[in-house]
């Protein structure tokens, strides 16, 4: 596979993840996109087609980003081991997320991605987007500033906008940091599938303590959820967490898990 310039090494560790793209050739205009800028990742959540010959012709040369595209069933898999993930979204929502514009967004994504994380760029279905539940599998929202006249941007172009962006932002850091300088942290970021497994966990000892009842759920849990994205937990903070839960259940009569 064709690696990032040995000074940008950081985009090498931000993917970008398609979910249930219907045209092949819109997947291989985002890999050509994504060679572009020097990204290298491509995860497919359960593509109508692929592979395809449109596919690769639309690649125009980015071919080897189409053979070493990883194919999973679910946005759960595709983002299980990232500690970032931004979701692009057009829509507003009942509860507000953190919206963040594609400079910001970037720039915070190539940070986690210098310090070592796995981060994710996640695109929705070309004519709807992501779901209102894979978008609370997203850390923060991005959304492309575009004409209110007319804001409908093909998967392909968004894809290449915020990609540029995500180079611009490594360009920014290589040239504004000392070398091997990095984001400092004692402990990693929680990866998506840790932050899963406290939510669930939340959610049932939660219900044990009779705080949340699942068949009246509100919107208590989406509201956890954005708390949690937004202080950005590293893995001992999500065992702290789970610990003080497990303790709670014991408390209370339960099974602490």
């Amino acid at each position: 596979m064709t690696d990032s310039p040995p000074e940008l090494p950081s985009l090498n560790r931000i993917r970008v993840v398609l979910v249930e793209t219907s045209h092949p050739g819109n997947i291989g205009a985002v890999a050509r996109a994504m060679k572009n800028m020097g990204l290298t990742e491509l995860v497919l959540v359960a593509p109508k087609v692929f592979p395809h010959a449109d596919a690769t012709a639309r690649a125009s040369g980015a071919d080897d980003l189409l053979a070493h595209a990883r194919i999973v069933d679910s946005l759960d898999a595709a983002i299980a081991d990232c500690a970032l993930v931004a979701g692009a979204s057009a829509r507003s929502r009942t509860i507000s997320w953190p919206l963040m514009s594609p400079r910001d967004c970037a720039r915070r994504m190539e940070a986690e991605a210098a310090a070592g994380a796995k981060v994710a760029l996640v695109m929705g279905r070309e004519k709807s987007g992501l779901s209102n539940a894979e978008l609370e599998r997203c850390h923060v929202h991005v959304n492309i500033p575009a004409n209110p006249d007319y804001p409908s941007l093909n998967l392909a172009a968004a894809v290449q906008v915020l990609t540029y962006e995500l180079r611009l932002a490594a360009l920014e850091a290589a040239s504004a940091l000392p070398a091997g300088e990095v984001l400092e942290r004692d402990q990693p970021l929680a990866a998506a599938a840790e932050l899963e497994g406290l939510f669930a966990h939340f959610e049932q000892a939660l219900a044990t303590l009779d705080f949340y009842d699942p068949d009246n759920p509100r919107q208590l849990m989406r509201r956890l959820r954005r708390l949690f994205n937004r202080a950005g937990l590293d893995r001992m903070e999500v065992n702290i967490l789970r610990g003080i839960l497990a303790a709670a259940e014991k408390a209370a009569g339960g099974n602490g898990r």
